[in-house]
């Protein structure tokens, strides 16, 4: 009898042991697999651009005008800035020929990523080169609709469409392009008509003309 006593009793103890020395390990395990707490946060938005590709925008996030962080936004405009601590930041927003747009008071929590909406770069009007024109008949007469296209001339002579447009009923059209030195050839094509064309060098951000004549076509 005492014999059974006993082998009950260490059985208890053996028992005991197994359960504490099991929550013991599956504690720590759990202790392990908890997440840490975020200690940084971040931005993300989409801007939106006057002309052209919204790729390229750089965006800074600066506290004061000291820059903290940077990203570029992708084809479709959007951008993500991670690993910021939290606190209180600006943002500058910059891209060649556009306006540069600037956002103040951005707050910036741990864990959270804050959604920026509404970001807009109009045109800088004074980093582009305008070339304006006018298409006339043998006669003098304004002609509306004639199609216009424009493309930049490389050194070997190839040309690279950049862009068209349908003159207005004032016979006048106008394209925006960059400001650095290249030349460009316009061809004007309208129904019944020999095709116009005309070079034209851009040299900086300035207003160009050009007037082109178009002649009827060979029966």
């Amino acid at each position: 009898m005492f014999r059974l006593q006993t082998f009950f009793r260490l059985t208890a103890v053996l028992l005991a042991a197994t359960l504490l020395a099991f929550l013991f390990l599956n504690a720590d395990a759990s202790a392990q697999r908890r997440t840490p707490t975020p200690t940084t946060g971040g931005v993300k938005g989409r801007v939106k651009v006057g002309q052209g590709s919204a790729a390229g925008v750089g965006v800074s996030v600066r506290q004061g005008e000291r820059e903290v962080a940077s990203a570029q936004s992708n084809n479709k405009g959007e951008f993500e800035v991670r690993g910021i601590a939290p606190g209180t930041y600006g943002l500058t927003l910059r891209k060649p020929g556009l306006q540069v747009g600037r956002m103040e008071q951005v707050e910036v929590r741990a864990g959270k990523m804050r959604s920026l909406k509404d970001l807009y770069l109009p045109i800088d009007e004074g980093s582009i080169a305008f070339l304006r024109g006018s298409v006339f008949d043998p006669a003098g007469r304004s002609v509306a609709g004639a199609r216009v296209e424009v493309a930049l001339v490389a050194t070997d002579g190839t040309l690279k469409r950049i862009d068209s447009r349908v003159t207005t009923e004032f016979g006048s059209f106008s394209f925006r392009l960059p400001p650095e030195p290249a030349r460009y050839r316009v061809t004007v094509k309208a129904g019944g008509m020999e095709t116009a064309t005309s070079d034209v060098e851009i040299d900086s951000a300035a207003i160009f003309r050009v007037a082109l004549t178009l002649t009827p076509a060979a029966k």
